[in-house]
């Protein structure tokens, strides 16, 4: 069917603004903090195929192979046999998901009798059960991580608002007023959306908006590739290794050979380590996420709209069995950190192609520390991720403390946190000077933040990385400063705390957490003076360190 132009743009433009008052919605209804305040979810239109059309710019790991998830979902019911209500969810990791945290929800979006397309949304639940209160850092298999929602179909009316499988879920969760709310959130989040697309429907027709929707994934795809194929052909290598596997010391290697093609990027992780006993196994889904959004990162502008189409051209394979793609029921809840260095790894093959295009290697981990308490047969449960530095770039330093990029969480207000829980306060949060490789161009500063306990019989659960790897500066920059994290307690000795583990906190002790550094572009003798004098002035460096470099 022939569009024109002008309302060609404007429904895709539509379609876009839609997916990303879905992501406001999301994150306005949310209870949690974790969804309300560091905006841990997501939002996208997909059409009825499941393709992604458009998604609101939140989290990039949960959307890039929403297509996977949904999947399944239509194998067990076809989207011809959903009838108004109905709705599909899946969070199970080795089914297209990705962890149990992040639960999948597709609502189906008819005008007048006609399917045009779906509304999906996905959060990061707070708890979802398992073994230990917000996360399970011992876990030996993902049974012992939460409630595992397989595919499946449900209805509002009838499973949800007090049905059965609402009191399922209620059931089986430590915080059911904050988790239901969430549910509650996505399911908002999703109805906005299809009510905008109905809206488009009935101003320009159904087959307008579909023949709109498969315009704009044609249109992605031939952006990306016309931006691949300014990328030399060749096979590229880059690698980068998680810390260790909890248990063990030795590191575990990510590997990824990168070809070029013309028009066409493979990424293969053959090479990768094995999985591995812990929570560090990632889903073949989020290790797709990760590799797409590393060859757009570097690949391509950032006005290319994130669908679909852009992901036609990249292929992604990874030996099964593998950390980046492991068989069940091994659990998968950290990862985040596998799939970091997935992205990490093939960063760094592309740098070998198109060196001015990339940045060195930032502190790309997800740092995270789950705090929990029982009182009165009522859990407590606090969740956070924090962020760290950037790499630096051949024109730019690195951002300082911020999330990473498959992640891209908000921290959350100290003045939030003082108001949700009273068994710990915030004492100190900042920047952590020096942490940043030299370069050219400097690495990103990490953060620093000091928790005390207020309250006996906290649990605190904890997995981060780059405490013993640390992220690689760029073309000569130096690496940047690794993460750590130590409880001084109250009769004043200091532990170290691990950064895959699982402690006890009683009041008077302090928890301090300092994530790492970005990596350093370029020679540091090349740095101008001016440079040198504004980290100073700035606090980014200490004296003693600015002595150093000049």
């Amino acid at each position: 069917m022939n569009v024109d132009p002008i309302d060609q743009a404007v429904i895709s433009q539509g379609l876009i603004a839609s997916a990303r008052e879905m992501g406001v919605k999301l994150i306005r209804s949310a209870y949690s903090t974790i969804l309300r305040e560091a905006s841990d979810g997501s939002a996208a239109l997909l059409d009825r195929k499941g393709n992604v059309v458009a998604q609101a710019e939140l989290i990039p790991m949960q959307l890039g192979p929403l297509g996977a998830t949904f999947k399944p979902c239509a194998e067990i019911v076809p989207p011809d046999d959903l009838e108004e209500g109905d709705f599909y969810i899946n969070n199970s990791p080795f089914e297209g998901g990705q962890h149990l945290p992040d639960v999948f929800i597709f609502s189906p979006i008819f005008y007048e009798g006609t399917l045009v397309g779906f509304s999906a949304s996905v959060a990061h639940h707070l708890d979802l059960g398992g073994g230990a209160p917000g996360m399970n850092p011992d876990a030996t298999d993902v049974h012992q991580e939460g409630i595992i929602i397989p595919p499946s179909r449900y209805n509002m009316q009838r499973d949800w608002n007090g049905g059965s499988f609402e009191r399922l879920i209620t059931a089986n969760i430590r915080v059911p007023e904050l988790t239901i709310g969430d549910f509650n959130a996505q399911f908002a989040a999703n109805a906005i959306g299809g009510e905008r697309v109905k809206q488009l429907c009935a101003r320009y027709g159904v087959e307008t908006i579909l023949s709109v929707m498969e315009s704009h994934l044609a249109y992605s795809e031939r952006r990306m590739r016309a931006a691949i194929s300014e990328i030399p052909d060749g096979v590229y290598e880059g690698e980068d290794a998680v810390d260790d596997d909890g248990i063990h010391t030795e590191p575990l290697l990510i590997k990824a050979t990168v070809t070029v093609a013309g028009d066409d990027i493979s990424v293969d992780f053959t090479g990768s380590a094995s999985q591995v006993l812990l929570n560090l196994n990632c889903p073949f889904a989020s290790t797709v996420s990760a590799a797409l959004a590393a060859v757009k990162a570097v690949a391509s502008s950032p006005d290319i709209p994130f669908n679909q189409g852009l992901a036609a051209p990249i292929t992604v394979t990874a030996p099964y069995g593998s950390l980046l793609n492991p068989k069940p029921p091994v659990p998968v809840r950290a990862r985040m950190i596998p799939a970091f260095r997935a992205f990490d790894a093939v960063v760094k093959a592309l740098a070998k192609a198109v060196p001015d295009k990339v940045i060195a290697t930032g502190f790309d981990t997800t740092h995270s520390i789950c705090m929990s308490q029982l009182v009165d047969g009522n859990y407590s449960i606090y969740l956070e991720i924090y962020g760290g530095g950037y790499g630096a770039g051949p024109g730019s330093d690195g951002t300082d403390g911020v999330d990473g990029p498959l992640s891209n969480c908000s921290n959350i207000p100290v003045e939030s946190l003082d108001q949700q829980y009273n068994f710990f306060r915030v004492t100190e949060y900042a920047l952590r000077p020096d942490s940043g490789g030299r370069g050219k161009f400097r690495g990103g500063n990490g953060l620093l933040r000091k928790f005390e306990i207020l309250s006996d019989d906290v649990t605190m659960a904890h997995y981060s990385d780059r405490y013993r790897v640390a992220p690689e500066g760029a073309f000569g920059g130096e690496p940047g400063d690794h993460a750590r994290t130590r409880v001084v307690r109250m009769n004043g000795n200091e532990e170290a705390v691990a950064s895959k583990t699982s402690i006890k906190l009683n009041r008077g002790d302090v928890v301090i957490s300092e994530t790492g550094g970005g990596g350093g572009y370029g020679d540091p003798s090349e740095r101008s003076t001016d440079r040198l004098h504004d980290d100073l002035e700035s606090g980014l460096v200490t004296p003693p360190a600015a002595q150093a470099a000049e």
